[in-house]
């Protein structure tokens, strides 16, 4: 077990510093000049040349990667070009937001996916099995960006049961949650439908069967209980997938998040924040798969034992 958290860690550092070098390169990649966004296209050639220098963007680009490396190991990401403040620190202020949402999302996924899965295997091929593929179809086919403003068409335009934007009331997280949570339990239905029908069909199934057990009992005592670890693994895999979508519907509802942040940074050429904003979710998504692989070690220990081989 020591070995593969040696490994997963390991594993993690490279896709981070893989994570850091890309970001960097696309970024001074991308056409634009966060000095003409910030002074203007007018500005004078001297008032222009004395920004750039006091940002240190004149340096080549191998000296920027090397301050830009050099800050991190001392986990200083840098100060904002826009607002002149630590990256750091516009972070924490965004990042409780970001988390909230995605907390919402992943309950409200998971509350529904496991009824609905685990209904979808119990009435195989049944109306109940048919409905919720039919949802499960339904869900992965919608993306974020139709489904968000419809919601807001419909709840908040029509009805007006929930605000259009911001976070500044309870109901502002229902639309975002649902819009951000539907794929995901779509995804994670069909998983925990596939995942138990899987297991109802081993000999211990048929042995409680034997014994007399409910098909209830079998299936919360039994069936779910062994059917966690792809459902785990899945989990942590469309977490990463999570916060990228939240990008998008932070963008849509106005969420003052990391995902609206990074859109609001590329807007303006923000460097800095547009670096500190996916090195964050890449953090994110990294610290969340290494804990899945570490999770699903320890609840099988086969893996373990084979990763020592």
């Amino acid at each position: 077990m020591s070995r593969l958290v040696v490994v997963r860690l390991g594993a993690a550092f490279l896709v981070m510093f893989g994570a850091c070098t890309l970001v960097f390169l696309l970024i001074h990649l991308v056409p634009g000049d966060p000095v003409d966004a910030m002074l203007g296209e007018t500005a004078r050639a001297a008032d222009r040349a004395a920004l750039r220098a006091a940002l240190g963007l004149d340096a080549p680009l191998w000296q920027q990667y090397l301050d830009y490396l050099g800050g991190l190991a001392r986990l200083d990401l840098g100060r904002s070009l826009r607002e002149q403040r630590p990256v750091a620190s516009i972070l924490a202020e965004r990042l409780p937001p970001t988390l909230l949402l995605a907390s919402a999302a992943l309950s409200l996924a998971l509350a529904i996916a496991i009824p609905l899965g685990v209904l979808a295997a119990r009435y195989q091929h049944r109306l109940i099995d048919s409905l919720a593929m039919s949802f499960s179809l339904l869900g992965v086919a919608v993306p974020n960006f139709w489904l968000g403003p419809l919601l807001i068409l419909v709840f908040s335009l029509w009805l007006g049961w929930t605000p259009v934007s911001g976070m500044q009331q309870p109901t502002s997280l229902i639309l975002p949650a649902i819009t951000l949570g539907t794929g995901l339990a779509a995804i994670l239905a069909r998983m925990v439908r596939a995942t138990v029908l899987e297991v109802l069909g081993d000999d211990f199934i048929r042995t409680a069967r034997a014994k007399g057990l409910s098909e209830g009992a079998i299936l919360r005592r039994h069936a779910l209980r062994n059917a966690w670890l792809p459902v785990l693994t899945l989990i942590g895999l469309q977490l990463g997938a999570l916060l990228a979508g939240a990008v998008i519907t932070e963008t849509i509802f106005a969420w003052p998040g990391v995902g609206s942040l990074m859109v609001e940074a590329i807007q303006a050429r923000d460097f800095p924040v547009v670096q500190g904003t996916v090195l964050l979710i890449a953090a994110l998504y990294v610290l969340v798969n290494t804990a899945t692989d570490l999770a699903y070690a320890a609840l099988d220990p086969r893996v373990s034992i084979g990763s020592g081989s």
